[in-house]
């Protein structure tokens, strides 16, 4: 996974804080070209941190995912880690369990029963 800095991390803070949107609207709050923007997008889809939904199979509107969010989480991590995708995607064995639970929290895989 190779990410683009900070325009890739701009797009995901964009969509998290804004919702689902298009690239006109998240060229106007990150501040980069709508180009730029519908670029990124399809590479970011292809690495599972933003999901094209509908309402028409070509429409261009995107909204974050779980995993997406965990790559703002471990943001600061970025430059320092080998292998950031597999950061995001999960605990591993070498990994400190405050970062697993929290990167599962924001993955939606909190294990936790409220019953």
């Amino acid at each position: 996974m190779k990410l683009r800095q900070p325009t890739d991390f701009l797009i995901l803070e964009a969509l998290e804080d804004k919702g689902r949107n298009v690239a006109t609207n998240l060229a106007a709050h990150t501040g980069k070209s709508r180009k730029n923007i519908n670029t990124r997008l399809p590479v970011l889809e292809d690495y599972g941190l933003v999901e094209k939904i509908g309402p028409a199979e070509r429409s261009g509107l995107y909204e974050i995912t779980s995993m997406g969010k965990a790559a703002l989480v471990y943001q600061d991590q970025y430059d320092e880690a080998d292998d950031f995708e597999a950061l995001i995607e999960g605990p591993s064995a070498g990994s400190s369990a405050g970062a697993d639970a929290q990167a599962e929290f924001v993955r939606g895989e909190d294990d936790s029963d409220d019953e």
